[in-house]
């Protein structure tokens, strides 16, 4: 951007996500005085981090070349399973019934969420399924499932009983640490794992270079086909602490919930500037992509617009942040070699703050 000079153009657009955001805050703060106020930033955030945990989990996928459209319904699988723990689990066989705790309904939800991850990472890597058809095919096969378990009703009143020794689940939606709602916390915590997974650890690397070239890398000693089993294994996982926290905020759970999710945890990765093609893209674009999303729903809702009106305008979002990427990534294919700062070595589309792939990787 700066080797022949300041350019404005390129640095908007390289900063597009974050400039976006800026705008919508400085927008609906001018239209509405209580949208810029910290009780409500606090509780936006809430809602961005339902969208934010999908998008990482998404961007790893993504990264990887590959898509996810199951992540919605494993959402709202989990939360389901989750409610079917908090409401009791009866054995009657032996004529009682089970509460399991809340540590143990996280890990078990969590565990559904991987296992998903999993069947969708086997069908792509060993079976050679294409992506789009195997996940699309998980998006109805986890639906329904969620929608046999409960015979399509919701599961109410998840608080638990201080008696039974399962309260604590209202934790994730309602409490608050330094006043800060625990599902942001726990969101900034999954997006510093990733980071760190992505930018300083051998696997993170693994990913980019599969991404950016699954031939070259697999020749120079790259495991593709068990990096792509694990991130659709940690989307899963992402998506079931996504559907948990949903399921705690509403103290509610229904098969229905994250319809259409999978698209908006897409569009958030998109509009960070990630390429669709795999190999590029960062967690603090896609976190900004995220809360470019929330903050528009939120500010459209605050300010009384229709929601079909919200629907047009979150679409007229995500295909100008498809166009913005198009033009971003074509400008980068005519830039001569070593023009190109974002690319580290043929092999690997990865940013510059993730080591280039050695000759030869073992284990």
């Amino acid at each position: 951007m700066f080797a022949n000079g300041f350019d404005l153009g390129a640095l908007l657009l390289q900063g597009r996500a974050f400039f976006a955001l800026i705008a919508i805050i400085v927008f609906f703060s001018i239209l509405s005085p209580n949208y810029f106020t910290v009780s409500n930033i606090l509780t936006m955030s809430s809602h961005v981090a339902v969208y934010a945990l999908l998008s990482i989990g998404m961007l790893l996928v993504i990264l990887n070349g590959g898509i996810d459209l199951s992540v919605g319904s494993t959402l709202g699988l989990s939360g389901i399973v989750a409610g079917a723990l908090m409401t009791g689990v009866p054995l009657h066989a032996f004529g009682i019934t089970l509460y399991p705790s809340v540590w143990v309904v996280v890990i078990v939800s969590c565990a559904v969420g991987a296992l998903i991850g999993f069947v969708n990472g086997v069908l792509v890597s060993r079976f050679k399924v294409a992506p789009f058809v195997a996940t699309l095919g998980m998006l109805y096969v986890v639906r329904g499932v969620a929608l046999l378990m409960t015979n399509g009703l919701t599961y109410n009143n998840l608080g638990g009983d201080a008696a039974l020794g399962n309260t604590g689940f209202d934790w994730l939606g309602f409490d608050r640490i330094l006043n800060i709602p625990v599902g942001v916390l726990v969101m900034i915590a999954v997006a510093i794992v990733a980071s760190v997974l992505l930018n300083r650890s051998v696997f993170g690397r693994w990913l980019y270079a599969s991404g950016g070239n699954e031939r070259a890398a697999e020749l120079s000693g790259v495991p593709v086909k068990r990096v792509k089993v694990r991130v659709y294994v940690i989307s899963g996982v992402c998506a079931a602490i996504a559907g948990l926290i949903l399921a705690s905020e509403l103290t509610s759970a229904s098969p229905t919930a994250g319809n259409s999710y999978e698209l908006t945890a897409i569009a958030a990765v998109v509009i960070g500037g990630a390429s669709l093609a795999g190999g590029r893209g960062n967690v603090r674009g896609t976190l900004l992509g995220a809360f470019v999303i929330g903050f528009l729903s939120d500010g459209l809702v605050i300010i009384g617009v229709s929601a079909y009106w919200q629907t047009v305008f979150t679409g007229a979002v995500i295909v100008l942040a498809v166009l913005l990427n198009a033009v971003q990534y074509k400008n980068r294919k005519k830039a001569p070699k070593g023009i190109d700062p974002t690319t580290s070595s043929p092999l690997t589309s990865a940013p510059t703050d993730v080591a280039p792939v050695p000759e030869k990787i073992t284990g």
